[in-house]
């Protein structure tokens, strides 16, 4: 599998860099509550204790490991991730395979909270936001939280029905897999 991002032509880069959000509530995901309307999901785990194991997880973060080490690809405008980065993420394999345009909508870079939240641009299956953050907490556990909320955004997945949260559940374990598993 993959462990490394491709770029995205210019062409691509400069087309949905100001194409609009396929949602209203952009930035939602950075506080509570998540908008109605919407299936939403939050998920966390601890990923480890202390400052090292905090700036490892961050750093795969920013550089997409989260995606890429649960195989998903990504072809982006910025690695590491930056504010209002570009990327189309692909997620199954040959003719199945979904491609879904995302851009950045912010960045945490706090001192103890890490992380960054794409939003879904036209031509993703679904329509929301989803944010990937690492949290030092004062007990000095680090904690991974990806929180989601999202509806169908086009007719494949209106058509999946309710097997379009589950594929997102599923989805998300393998984000948390993925920096529960990082190395030291």
């Amino acid at each position: 599998m993959s462990r490394s991002t491709t770029r995205l032509p210019d062409a691509t880069i400069e087309a949905l860099r100001h194409a609009p959000f396929t949602y209203a509530e952009v930035g939602a995901t950075a506080d509570d509550p998540l908008p109605s309307g919407y299936a939403h999901q939050r998920r966390e785990v601890v990923v480890g204790r202390g400052a090292q194991r905090f700036a490892r997880c961050a750093q795969a973060v920013m550089g997409w490991q989260v995606q890429l080490r649960s195989g998903i690809a990504v072809a982006t405008s910025d690695d590491p991730i930056v504010d209002g980065a570009i990327a189309r993420i692909a997620i199954g394999v040959g003719p199945l395979r979904l491609h879904a345009p995302t851009r950045v909508v912010y960045v945490v870079d706090e001192d103890r909270r890490t992380g960054f939240a794409y939003g879904t641009l036209a031509g993703h299956p679904e329509s929301g936001e989803e944010s990937f953050v690492v949290e030092h907490r004062p007990d000095d556990s680090v904690v991974f939280v990806v929180r989601a909320f999202s509806r169908p955004g086009s007719l494949l997945t209106r058509a999946a029905g309710p097997l379009g949260p589950v594929a997102q559940h599923l989805v998300a374990g393998r984000y948390l897999r993925a920096v529960a598993g990082l190395p030291d």
